[in-house]
């Protein structure tokens, strides 16, 4: 069975800021789509979002706006999602390991909706996050993941098993 991925937008701004920069690796930003128009690889609208809070010059702002298909983000608002969303949150706001502080910056994310998604659909998460099961000060994406029976992954190990490869290309210089 093919897996299909969700993913997280740290991996977009990671992947950005450090190791497949635009000018570095366009094949990173190319398989994505690819694999988007395969069905394997999306986005969630809340991702789209907190991508778009960036200056209008960004790459990354520039990329999703005019490379990007607008159905490659879905939508988070059919009511079976909003439902786990809402147990999801239940659960967060009733967990006394967490400050309040990072439930509240958990709620205004993308996070509980990626995991809200996956539990409702039958779809892999993919975040840079690591787990940090006796955090206090932030809820961690594979943490909450795996309360709720989501799999998740890495970037590194979702290129690995969509078998994506980067070439080098031989530069003018």
């Amino acid at each position: 069975m093919d897996r299909i991925y969700l993913v997280d937008s740290n991996v977009f701004i990671t992947a950005k800021n450090q190791y497949y920069s635009f000018n570095i690796c366009p094949g990173f930003w190319k398989s994505i789509i690819q694999h988007y128009q395969k069905g394997r690889i999306f986005g969630l609208d809340r991702v789209r979002s907190e991508l778009l809070v960036y200056p209008k010059t960004e790459d990354l702002v520039k990329w999703v706006k005019s490379e990007v298909p607008k159905d490659f983000f879905l939508p988070s608002d059919a009511i079976e999602i909003v439902r786990a969303y809402g147990n999801l949150m239940l659960w967060v706001d009733q967990n006394l390991q967490y400050s309040d502080r990072a439930k509240a910056k958990f709620a205004r994310g993308a996070d509980g909706w990626l995991v809200a998604y996956a539990q409702v659909r039958p779809i892999i998460v993919v975040t840079n996050e690591q787990p940090a099961p006796d955090s206090k000060r932030i809820i961690k994406l594979p943490d909450v993941c795996n309360q709720f029976g989501v799999r998740w992954e890495d970037t590194f190990s979702m290129l690995q098993s969509l078998n994506i490869q980067f070439d080098l290309r031989k530069s003018d210089n």
